[in-house]
């Protein structure tokens, strides 16, 4: 059964974020993580993250391996993230 997970950060700046997210997004694919960005319309620099995790050991791997924690780093996360696991 699959799991929908929601990720909330702030960033430096949304369209940055935004192109270095969709530069990412085969990793995504590959991890079988489907996602979708969304920014915050009362404050901008405040991203949402929503998509779809086989499950939550799938989702922690990807989302604790050094080359995610890379990828966030570099197009600007400037807080810790959020994160919540759901299941239908």
């Amino acid at each position: 059964m699959s799991i929908k997970v929601i990720v909330s950060f702030e960033v430096e700046d949304f369209d940055k974020f935004r192109s270095g997210f969709d530069t990412g997004g085969n990793t995504l694919t590959e991890a079988g993580i489907t996602a979708e960005v969304f920014k915050n319309i009362d404050a901008p620099n405040n991203v949402w993250v929503i998509g779809t995790a086989p499950s939550k050991e799938t989702f922690t791997a990807f989302f604790s391996a050094p080359a995610a924690q890379e990828r966030m780093r570099n197009p600007g996360v400037v807080s810790p993230p959020t994160i919540t696991l759901l299941e239908y």
